[in-house]
């Protein structure tokens, strides 16, 4: 009997854990074994089929999340107006009406610099093909192939250059259709908006997290989105008027050029000042070059660097790798619509999988919101300051004797 019991008797491994009496059995459940690298897996394959969709449907995608920007940064007027007493309906309109206005001039004034790009060319159609032939041959005495020299020199090709340069706004078939989805979202947006107060204030209680994290997103992205068509304008006005008074042809067509650009951080002021500088050598060599390189440093420096910080604040709060990074990746997925909106794209991203989980609100600092860093840098660049002071003074007071003792002989 004993010895049945013994046999029946479960083995205690060595490391019994106390308190657990020698004759009770030990369960010992499986390993316990973590998911997370399955769920980061089958996360990024479900982002990448995401961006793929994305990408086959950006001629809708793109219009689309240009209203909602649009919707975004007008809804305040849209307030504004209902709160004066002008009836819902006339003031989602007025509001409408007045972004389409400002977009079908934007499209005039960009068919009217195509335009004006188109009839450059001939001007200067013979010192472009001089500079392609003088990079093609470059090109083959570096020994590169035939068919790569000559492909280099079709891009250069002042024929070329207009429907490359048309080709990357799309076609005027494109450009309607863009018109009307964005004009459509914008009706529907609008008035869809006026269900939003009253949505987020049901939602509050439940999902409090959420609805912070949304009202946060749009007032970052209209504050950075207003700000930065304002200086966007001032930037293309500076620079157009510059070129004017330095003699460069087409100063209308980069003044444009430069506001679209002041869309794209980082990549912007590159694309930007290459076709005035080249236009500006083709008329009056360095002399005139190196002084539109100079303005534009100058006027992209404050406006970019001082002055838009400042107005946006911490509107934006991701890091120079990360919004280099976003632009690059949106202009790619949405094309040139996505490189303008690559800042209030990422922010929503940010938004949906950051700022509405609670748990994932650490990855904010690693992202680009320094404030608190800043403050703990501060802090222990001040500590270490004083440590410093500090070794400093007793290296001084251990040099010099003390008073009544002599020193050394």
């Amino acid at each position: 009997m004993w010895r049945r019991r013994s046999r029946n008797r479960p083995q205690r491994d060595e490391a019994h854990p106390p308190g657990v009496a020698s004759d009770e059995p030990v369960i010992v459940g499986p390993p316990v074994s973590s998911h997370r690298s399955t769920s980061i897996l089958v996360g990024l394959g479900g982002a990448t089929v995401a961006v793929f969709g994305l990408a086959a449907l950006a001629g809708i995608a793109a219009p689309i999340l240009l209203a909602l920007v649009l919707t975004i940064c007008a809804h305040p007027v849209r307030r504004s107006l209902e709160r004066r007493g002008v009836p819902r309906g006339l003031a989602t309109g007025s509001v409408v009406a007045t972004v389409f206005i400002v977009l079908a001039a934007f499209v005039a004034a960009l068919g009217l610099a195509l335009g004006q790009f188109a009839t450059l060319l001939p001007q200067f159609s013979s010192q472009i093909s001089d500079i392609a032939t003088t990079i093609t041959d470059w090109l083959a005495s570096l020994g590169f192939g035939s068919a790569q020299v000559q492909a280099v020199e079709d891009s250069l090709d002042p024929s070329n250059l207009a429907s490359v340069v048309s080709g990357l706004f799309g076609s005027i078939t494109n450009i309607t259709v863009a018109l009307v989805i964005v004009l459509t979202m914008l009706i529907l947006m609008a008035a869809d908006a006026g269900y939003l107060p009253t949505l987020l204030t049901q939602l509050r209680p439940t999902r409090p997290t959420l609805v912070e994290a949304l009202t946060n997103f749009a007032s970052s992205v209209r504050r950075y989105m207003v700000a930065t068509t304002l200086l966007g304008i001032v930037q293309g006005v500076l620079n157009a008027v510059a070129l004017v008074l330095l003699g460069v042809p087409g100063a209308f067509l980069w003044g444009l050029l430069s506001f679209l650009c002041s869309f794209i951080p980082n990549v912007g002021y590159f694309i930007a000042i290459i076709p005035p500088t080249v236009f500006a050598f083709l008329t009056g060599g360095w002399e005139l070059a190196l002084p539109v390189i100079v303005i534009y440093a100058i006027v992209n420096g404050v406006v970019q660097s001082i002055v838009q910080p400042r107005v946006v604040g911490n509107a934006v709060a991701l890091s120079q790798s990360l919004t280099f990074a976003s632009v690059l990746f949106w202009a790619i997925v949405l094309g040139a619509i996505g490189a303008i909106l690559a800042i209030p794209l990422t922010l929503l991203i940010r938004t949906i999988l950051v700022d509405a989980d609670p748990a994932a609100a650490w990855w904010r600092p690693l992202i680009g919101d320094l404030d608190e860093t800043r403050t703990l840098m501060k802090v222990e660049d001040a500590r270490q300051r004083a440590l410093r002071k500090a070794g400093r003074a007793a290296k001084s007071s251990q040099g010099k004797p003390t008073k009544g003792v002599p020193g050394p002989a």
